[in-house]
């Protein structure tokens, strides 16, 4: 009898050692998992068997992979996008389609093969594409943006096709009255979650969370997770779809971020381990056979979706070295391109003799693509220098903007807070420049004789054109935590001394842009709240320098004064980002007679070890502000506390039980 653990200790083995490789040269460990399948596959060293079972457990890292997609689906992000989504996305996977479906014909296939070919051909790898776009600080390009809006699209084109592809399976008498029917029932699905889902979600995921029991809330997300994959399947729709949908309900409430984060590591390893089954989808054998074929599928594969992405993207305004880099990036496959061909080939709608070289194609062209991406930039300077030319020009403009400019003041971001700071500057005459990303905000402002350049702040060679090491001051206008944490490490390696003033937008993310090296960090919610409090108090005869000292001395202790509050109904949505940016939370104790704290000071039970603060206590009715160390509780005290939501847990339990 076999044991049942040498495949699985042979899987992990192989997907670990691979994945080490890989990481070790530094490429995406997707490659890693996919070599260590076809290395372990049926189809090379035999070592596991492709079963039933083993499809099912890797068709779940798809299922938590379409959970997270719905999670960052959200109406507003595709309205705002519309025009790259709809437009561009739609004419790529269409075009896509129709060619491959064209040389379908050509050679003799019938027209529902190359249907499911040209979809699963129009894809592109997401998981790739996005790290190395991530990793290369792209995203907020003007090719990132047009690449973030195709891989959308595409996204949302895998849900009809998965629709469609078991239509086209059932038979082909009635196929337009399957392909109608599978349309109205996830018509009925969506109507049914955007009507019910929604409330309903909110409300069950504020019970669960109120137990505060971790365990229970990730049981609680895989529980919806493969609920809602089970209903659809049981529609006789997709699991991926119903994991899809699961995530966009949740997408719209608070928790988005920790639910995102609990499920991530299921996705991980279920991922990997799909990405090890596609792998072992690859014949070897076939590879070596067909190789000229297979050969030929790849280059046709690449250069033909890469001519069709740049000309789309001319055809959408873009200039041409932004066309070829978004094509580059898109060249590849993607994995609901195997997911397709998979449900096709269970279904029997591809022969085996068609499917293994386009499968083989398919996987080789997610071997190339880091290699591809990686080396666009070099290929594009050699084949179209006035890219860069032009950006060699912008660096020289904003060079001999700064010059001839000591002690001057860079102005990250030029929005309204930005040019707000300029024209303060402006009245003491003291030089700056701004750099910002937005063409017609240069336009209109330099037109006006402002000095504001069009640059990336969070890129070296832009913060040294722009005189870094000659300023005396740097301030980030803009809200982005991301692109000021780059900014800071530039600032950190090049010149250390610099003053820097950030902006935030609450209390959360100072701590984190001191520790970073920020000098001075503005909160937008505590100015305001000091602006509301000084003006306040000038109504109720607080002589003026009174007030300046107040300010000046809560600005001077990094607003702890104001850090916390009680968090209401009303704020659940300030809870979005509390996994990255702990927000502090005030909370009232009422010290009962039997409460481990009676008769203790302080400085005995010594909240300080949980980062917990006693900011009051109320004792009959007298409410005294930042107690003593020496400060003795008892029955009947109320104390304030102040500290994040898990602290604060750890807190009541030691008041109360010891």
């Amino acid at each position: 009898m076999t044991d049942p653990l040498q495949p699985v200790l042979i899987l992990l083995a192989t997907a670990v050692m691979a994945v080490v490789v890989f990481r070790l040269l530094k490429l995406p460990p997707m490659l890693g998992y996919l070599l260590a399948g076809v290395i372990i596959g049926p189809h090379a060293l035999g070592w596991i068997s492709e079963d039933e079972e083993t499809r099912h457990l890797a068709e779940f890292g798809v299922v938590f992979l379409m959970f997270t997609i719905g999670l960052e689906f959200s109406l507003p992000k595709l309205v705002a996008m519309k025009r790259l989504v709809f437009g561009f996305g739609t004419a790529q996977v269409l075009c896509t389609i129709a060619l491959v479906m064209g040389a379908a014909w050509f050679i003799n296939l019938d027209w529902y093969v190359g249907f499911v070919l040209g979809g699963a051909l129009a894809m592109s790898s997401t998981a790739i594409v996005i790290k190395l776009l991530a990793e290369r600080l792209e995203l907020n390009s003007e090719h990132g943006r047009q690449i973030i809006g195709v891989l959308l699209f595409q996204d949302l084109m895998v849900i009809p096709l998965l629709i469609i592809v078991p239509a086209l399976g059932s038979g082909f008498d009635s196929g337009t009255s399957d392909l109608l029917i599978a349309f109205v029932k996830i018509a009925v699905v969506l109507a049914i979650i955007l009507f019910f889902g929604q409330k309903l979600m909110r409300s069950w995921l504020h019970i669960v969370a109120q137990q505060r029991s971790s365990e229970l809330f990730v049981l609680n997300v895989l529980l919806i997770t493969l609920g809602l994959a089970w209903v659809t399947q049981m529609a006789g729709l997709s699991l991926a779809l119903g994991a899809f949908l699961a995530g966009m309900l949740i997408s719209e409430t608070e928790y988005r971020y920790q639910v995102e984060e609990d499920v991530r590591p299921f996705r991980d390893v279920l991922l990997g381990l799909f990405f090890v089954t596609i792998g072992m989808l690859l014949d070897v054998q076939v590879l070596i056979e067909n190789f000229f074929w297979v050969f030929v599928m790849l280059l046709t594969l690449i250069v033909l979706k890469t001519a069709l992405i740049i000309g789309l993207s001319r055809l959408f305004g873009a200039d041409l070295s932004v066309a070829f880099r978004t094509g580059m990036n898109l060249a590849q496959a993607g994995e609901f391109g195997f997911v397709l061909l998979a449900q096709a080939s269970a279904l029997q709608l591809i022969s085996s003799t068609v499917l293994q070289p386009v499968l083989a194609a398919m996987v080789l062209s997610l071997f190339i693509a880091p290699f591809l991406i990686e080396y666009s930039e070099s290929i594009i300077r050699r084949s179209y220098g006035s890219d860069w030319m032009q950006k060699a020009m912008q660096i020289t403009s904003i060079a001999a903007q700064t010059m001839s400019q000591q002690d001057h003041v860079i102005i990250c971001g030029y929005g309204r807070s930005g040019q707000s700071v300029a024209r303060i500057l402006e009245q003491e005459s003291i030089n700056f420049i701004a750099l910002d990303l937005d063409p017609k905000r240069i336009h209109e402002a330099r037109t006006a004789g402002e000095s504001v350049v069009y640059g990336d702040a969070a890129k070296r060679e832009v913060l040294i054109a722009a005189g870094l090491m000659r300023a005396k001051v740097l301030v980030v206008s803009y809200h982005n935590i991301h692109s000021t944490l780059k900014i800071l490490e530039h600032v950190q390696e090049l010149h250390p001394e610099l003053s820097v003033v950030a902006r935030v937008m609450d209390e959360s993310e100072v701590d984190v842009l001191k520790k970073a090296g920020v000098t001075e960090v503005v909160a937008e919610i505590m100015e305001g709240s000091l602006m509301l409090a000084s003006h306040a108090l000038m109504f109720v005869n607080i002589s003026t320098s009174r007030i300046s000292r107040r300010i000046r001395s809560i600005r001077e202790q990094r607003y702890s004064l104001l850090r916390g509050f009680y968090h209401g109904v009303s704020d659940e949505t300030d809870e979005m980002n509390e996994s990255l940016f702990p927000h502090l939370h005030l909370h009232t104790l009422t010290i009962l007679p039997a409460a481990a704290a009676i008769n203790k000071t302080l400085a005995e039970i010594n909240l300080k070890t949980l980062t917990v603060e006693v900011i009051a206590v109320r004792r009959r009715n007298i409410r005294g502000l930042l107690p003593s160390a020496d400060t003795k509780l008892e029955a009947g005290d109320v104390v304030v506390l102040k500290g994040t939501q898990e602290n604060l847990a750890a807190a009541e339990i030691k008041l109360m039980q010891g």
